[in-house]
């Protein structure tokens, strides 16, 4: 995949990932809250990617449905992290 297409299918799923684990992220509101989700989203897809590959899933390897399920479990698992590693800030 082009490094449009990943940016496109990060912001995808890392949309997704926070809309099925709401929660107060960082990032915010506009811009930032965007690329935050996006970093999300395209860094669940490497981990996700690696995960499923260990353990015999298979990978991302492009725009369909198993790569995109995928990503979005390591998008998860990263929101988890997040929150477990970086606490509450106020």
């Amino acid at each position: 995949m082009g490094i449009l297409a990943w940016i496109v299918f990060g912001l995808i799923a890392g949309a997704v990932a926070q809309f099925i684990m709401p929660g107060n992220d960082p990032g915010g509101q506009g811009c930032r809250g965007w690329l935050i989700t996006m970093i999300i989203g395209i860094v669940g897809a490497v981990v996700g990617g690696f995960i499923g590959t260990a353990l015999g899933f298979g990978g991302v390897s492009g725009f369909n449905i198993g790569s995109f399920l995928i990503a979005i479990a390591g998008a998860l698992i990263v929101l988890f992290v997040w929150r477990k590693v970086g606490g509450q800030r106020r």
